[in-house]
């Protein structure tokens, strides 16, 4: 199930080859608002617009048309006329789940956490899923509160046992309230199933400069770096390590993330890693 739909679409009543072609466009019109034949985000906004438009749809299917056009326009980095789509949707449908967790995923987008939250809330009792539980762990760690996002990674790879991206959040929640040997063999298992994932590189290296294995640190930070030489994290890891190590190309490193990012030594600090000077 995606989001929301839409409506436009005239029936031109001019004969039977009129009526035909009519049928056939909305059928298109169907298929683009469900995202299928590849179309894009303006194809699926029109789609879905259009059947929403027809009025032939009543109740959960209109209540399914409303969800995918709200996902188009998510896509199309839109929120807030997502977000509308979504309350339709749940009002037309106070029972679908996918609207729920969908709107929850636009709030969240926005760094309306309370309200994405609640979403997800709602959408776990309708209808425990994985994805549900791990939305709602990322909103956690969005707010910082790590004990609550913890629970809920533990309960997204209950019902879906080696998911990736829930093993990497856990990791990374673990390791900044200090769990540090089950944080690693998270972030171990998630490169496994996730061998590219920088983040995950990052967090296994932020572990490592913890436990004070500084080389292996060094190395995690290089490897999340070549995948992404921009990471302000990674840079500032890798030069409080090399320091660690009396490498003093550290300072190098270090300089380069306060260009990236300015507060990088103070997030540091709140993650509970001071400055090596």
């Amino acid at each position: 199930m995606r989001v929301d739909m839409f409506f436009p679409f005239a029936v031109l009543l001019i004969g039977a080859l009129g009526v035909n072609a009519a049928r056939a466009q909305t059928e298109q019109e169907r298929r683009w608002c469900e995202g299928e034949d590849a179309a894009t985000v303006a194809q699926r906004i029109e789609g879905c617009s259009s059947i929403i438009k027809a009025g032939s749809d009543k109740g959960e299917k209109l209540a399914e048309a409303f969800n995918d056009r709200g996902v188009a326009y998510r896509l199309k980095g839109e929120p807030d006329r997502a977000i509308q789509d979504y309350s339709q949707a749940i009002k037309l449908n106070g029972k679908f789940a996918a609207a729920y967790i969908n709107r929850g995923v636009a709030y969240d987008r926005k760094g309306d956490y309370d309200h994405a939250i609640s979403d997800y809330d709602q959408a776990i009792k309708l209808k425990p899923t994985a994805e549900a539980h791990f939305n709602r762990g990322s909103a956690f760690l969005g707010k910082n509160q790590y004990d609550h996002a913890i629970d809920d990674f533990n309960q997204a790879l209950k019902l879906k046992p080696g998911l990736g991206a829930a093993l990497d959040n856990r990791c990374w929640a673990r390791a900044v309230v200090g769990i540090l040997r089950p944080a690693l063999a998270d972030c171990n298992e998630a490169l496994r199933r996730m061998p590219g994932n920088a983040a995950t590189r990052e967090t296994r290296g932020f572990i490592y400069l913890k436990m004070t294995l500084f080389d292996a640190a060094v190395s995690d930070f290089d490897a999340a770096l070549q995948i992404d030489p921009k990471l302000a994290f990674a840079l500032y890891g890798r030069g409080l390590a090399k320091l660690k190590n009396e490498d003093p190309t550290g300072e190098i490193d270090l300089e380069r993330a306060k260009a990236l990012q300015a507060d990088i030594a103070e997030e540091y600090q709140r993650y509970g890693i001071a400055s090596a000077r």
